[in-house]
């Protein structure tokens, strides 16, 4: 078990890459090695991810990362329905502005849990189209 840790700030591409392998060997145990994964993909819908498997994902990114991406925050800061809607995107996403924030030194994680939703940057009070 090693923690990568003089990597340069990680990009959404990078970050996609390590989270695809760490999914295809998830979705290894169900047969479900070869599924389609991309920004948009859902973990409930698409890859059929159960609670236990976020359970799972969560110590897998713990192993690949350390400290610096907090999985428990970011889903902390979600409602039922978030979560179950929740993108491989948003993931990647939230470990990008995890990275760029440990290698800077900033603490940041429920920040980053929240600019990682959809939407997010968009003032509340703002009119939609």
């Amino acid at each position: 078990m090693s923690i990568e840790t003089a990597r340069p700030i990680a990009d959404e591409e990078t970050v996609l890459a390590d989270l695809t392998a760490i999914l295809r060997e998830l979705l290894d145990e169900y047969g479900l090695d070869d599924a389609e994964i991309a920004m948009d993909t859902t973990f409930h819908d698409d890859l059929e991810l159960e609670s236990v498997d976020l359970v799972a994902l969560s110590g897998s990114l713990r192993e690949r990362y350390g400290e610096r991406v907090n999985f428990a925050t970011f889903i902390a800061e979600r409602d039922l329905e978030e979560i179950i809607a929740l993108t491989v995107g948003e993931l990647v996403r939230y470990i990008v502005t995890s990275l760029r924030a440990a290698e800077a030194g900033v603490s940041h994680n429920r920040e980053a849990a929240r600019d990682s939703r959809p939407g997010a940057g968009v003032p509340q009070d703002a009119e939609t189209p």
